[in-house]
Order: C-alpha cells, then structure tokens, then sequence
C-alpha cells in the first residue's frame, strides 16, 4: 500500500493485487498471520508513511492509536533490574498490525486512480526484451494476463519472483541469511476498566529483556518480553527467545508467564481478560535478496519489504523498511526518469545503502547466539567475542543515555533507523558521553539510579533533570 501510494502521483492507473479478501475494520485475515504479535511503528516509518499518505499519523491516533514516550509511559526491565522513569528523544504511536493497515486502506481509497483487486493471486510474470511487460494472474473467473509499464515486487519473505526471473534467464540472486532461530507466542487481553486498575499502574507498556546471568537459570529468564498496549484498552501478552522452545497451548502460555523474571507480567496478565488463543511464529530469520548485485536488472521491476530483505521481528525493522524503500520510490520517480535498466539499477543501489542500516543493526545481535545459522553465520571464535561484547556494550550505552541527552538522542536516532550505529559510534560526542558515564558508573557516581528489585513494583518516580525539555527532541513527527 505505501508502495501504491508512491505511484500514484505518477501513473494513470495503480493496481493492487491482493490475495485476500479484505475485511472493512481493523481485523485479521489470512494473509497476515503476523499480524497477531506487536508491531513497533518506528520514527523513520511513521515519517515517511506520514509523507507518502499526508494525515496518516494523526488518523492513526484518532482511530484509538497511542502517542507515547516509552521512557515515561513504558516499565522496562534491563540488566539487574528496573530503569528509572525519565523523559527522553523519543516518542513512538503504538497500536496493532491490523489497525495500521486499516488506516492505510482508507488512505488508498481515497486515491482515486488506485485500484484493490481482492481475492487475487500472482502466479507469474510476462517478459520482453529485457523488461516486465506484466503479470499473470490467477482469479476467482480463471487465468488472466495484466499488462503494466512498471511492477512492483511486495509479495513477502514467500515471493516467487526470483524464481520466475531465473525461469526467465536472470541468475538467481545471491542471498545472505541468518537464522538465529528466534521464536515468539502472543496472546491478546482487555485491560481492566481504567477505574479497577492497580494504582502502581502508571505504565502503559512493560519490557522485560532477557537477564544478563550466565548461570543456571529457567528458560523464561532469557526471554524478550512485552504487555504491549493497543488501541481500544487492549493489550498484546508477547514471550520470545532465541533458540528455545516456546509455549504454544494457553496453559504453558500462562506458566512460562509465572517463571518470568519479574512478578508483575503473570500478575498483569492475571488482572486482564483474555480474547484470544495462543499465537506461535517462528518464521523469523534475516533474509536479503541481493538483486542489487545483478549487472543487468530487468527493466520495469522493482522490490520492497520482505521480499527483498526480511528481518528478524524482534528488531521492529520490517514496516519502517518497507515504507521507507517506497519513499526512495517515489523519490526516483520525481526525477522523471525513463523506466529503464538504469533506473531500476540506480534505485537498487540507493536501496542497498537504505537497507543496510537495519541489516548491520540485526547481524550486531543475532550472530552473538550459539544457535543462529546461514550465510552469516560467524565462526566460534569472532561469535563468543561478539556474544561478550554486545551485551555490555549494549548496556553502556542505555546506561549512558540515561544520564547524556546527545547520547540519548542519537540512540534514539539509531534505534528509529535514522542513523547507522556505526556513524552513532564514531561521534565524537557521543564517545566522549559513553566514556564520561563509563567513568561515573565506575565511581558510583551516576545521577540517575537504576537496578531497581525486578520482584518488586517498578519506581513511578520521575527521575528526569529539572532543565529537561518539555517536548521530546528527535521524536521524528508531532503528536
């Protein structure tokens, strides 16, 4: 949908060829069974939805969406314990897969040379002289041929169209993986009346990371944790982990809750109503089609989202990636250039560069684990260094942007995917805070405390310095 909105402005007549029958309200269907589990909008996502479909942000919002910041609205346990509850650069609008899509289905209608074609399947693509004349389709009526000038690619981590292009005479592409064997199960609450909740409640969202610990500990404690909160008071209970098995029934649902490092997600669980069964999902390895690398692309086609690179789910990565890459879409096509080789060529290069922010920012964790397997898989040695150092360098760095708001600032830029981590790393300010905080920690001089008792209740004190700013800088859009 972001990708037809980029075409819009520049073509007659934009077709979207969907598998499924789309519902009117914000629901699942089929297609997306992903759509179960949380969705992060990032800042750079929200942005360039927000400048393909004008409003988008502030529909969102007004269809139940949350305009929050997670340091003030979000419990979040890390390393030992609690973080203490300050303002910070970043805000993020949470809701769910299905309400985003809503939102942008509405946004599509009301284009008027667009087109949704419900309830149709791509089964292949019509060639010439070096260039996609076209798809085939397959219908409810029967085969049918489309022609189009231009193609674009969404069809997802299970797209055929490599495979067609090979069929076709292309080489296949080469392809860079990593399966660091991440699974993840969800399950969806009604929050209490707002008037039944606990009073210690002042969070909105609760974050449990995996615990730092190398010693014998149950499972859970090596889980990534969320009580994400939706629209309509409602609330998505998420356990994942690399590389261990997850439950899958309610019961083993609500008893790895309990085995939780902390009390509080059991009990917030226990306070709610549950609407839904057990959801499991373990298709979840990095995955880059490097179609970039062909000397000569076909002319006419182009690719977004997961059909060229698929991220693991944990990193938030893959809406903002996606709208992103149909914002240099329409970028390109701005240019009034000819539809041919080099323009597919020129934009796949500029989308190797926008790519590959998120892609090193997924290889940094992933190939740490002992169990992640592909193409970029590292050998023992580099990844038991990297396993040592992520972590704590990790933590450095929260730790730092506790107490540096430039720290904070472009951790949250890096987090967002509006900065690489690299350039973040090689700022002299921001090395310059790291060392400086490096330093206080050492002396136990820090300003802002943190390691609060995960057993107990998370701190509602509001530790933020007292010339903190009233609104958040770099949240990337206005609430």
């Amino acid at each position: 949908m972001c990708s037809a909105g980029a075409l819009a402005p520049h073509f007659d007549h934009v077709v979207v060829l969907e598998r499924d029958e789309l519902p009117a309200e914000a629901e699942h269907r089929q297609g997306v069974p992903q759509s179960k589990h949380p969705h992060f909008l990032l800042n750079s996502g929200r942005r360039a939805i927000g400048k393909l479909f004008p409003g988008f942000e502030d529909e969102l919002i007004a269809a139940g969406g949350l305009h929050l910041m997670p340091s003030m609205d979000a419990a979040y346990l890390d390393g030992e314990g609690w973080s203490a509850r300050k303002r910070s650069a970043m805000t993020m609008i949470y809701s769910s897969r299905i309400l985003i899509e809503r939102v942008l289905r509405d946004k599509i209608r009301g284009l008027s040379n667009v087109e949704l074609r419900e309830g149709v399947g791509v089964s292949g693509l019509t060639v010439h002289d070096g260039a996609i004349t076209g798809v085939q389709l397959s219908t409810p009526g029967g085969d049918e041929h489309l022609d189009a000038d231009f193609v674009v690619d969404a069809m997802g981590r299970g797209s055929s169209v490599g495979d067609w292009l090979a069929a076709a005479g292309w080489p296949s592409p080469p392809v860079q993986t990593l399966d660091a064997k991440v699974t993840y199960t969800s399950r969806w609450y009604d929050l209490p009346p707002a008037g039944q909740r606990p009073s210690s409640w002042w969070w909105q969202h609760l974050v449990i990371m995996p615990t730092p610990d190398k010693g014998r500990h149950p499972a859970e404690h090596d889980f990534l944790v969320n009580f994400f909160p939706v629209e309509g008071d409602r609330v998505i209970a998420c356990m994942g982990s690399w590389g261990h098995k997850m439950p899958r029934t309610t019961e083993q649902f609500v008893e790895s809750a309990r085995r939780v490092r902390t009390p509080l997600f059991a009990s917030a669980m226990e306070q709610s109503t549950p609407t839904s069964p057990v959801h499991l999902t373990r298709s979840t390895g990095n995955k880059w089609r490097r179609f970039d690398r062909w000397s000569t692309p076909p002319k006419g086609l182009v690719f977004v989202g997961d059909s060229i690179c698929a991220f693991n789910p944990f990193y938030a990565q893959g809406i903002s990636s996606a709208a992103n890459s149909a914002l240099l879409l329409r970028e390109h096509l701005s240019r009034g250039r000819r539809l041919d080789g080099k323009f597919c060529a020129r934009f796949l290069r500029r989308q190797r560069t926008l790519l590959g922010v998120p892609w090193r920012l997924a290889m940094a964790r992933d190939q740490g684990y002992e169990c992640a397997v592909g193409t970029e898989q590292l050998p023992k040695w580099k990844r038991r260094i990297l396993a040592a150092v992520s972590g704590p360098a990790f933590s450095l760095i929260v730790g730092a942007a506790r107490e540096d708001a430039v720290v904070d600032e472009h951790f949250s830029k890096v987090f967002n995917l509006d900065e690489s981590l690299g350039r973040m790393m090689t700022n002299p300010r921001v090395l310059a805070g790291l060392v400086r905080y490096r330093i206080r920690a050492a002396l136990g001089r820090e300003r802002v405390p943190y390691g609060f008792d995960p057993q107990a209740e998370p701190p509602a004190t509001d530790y933020s310095p007292a010339d903190a700013a009233s609104t958040p800088a770099g949240a990337g859009a206005q609430p």
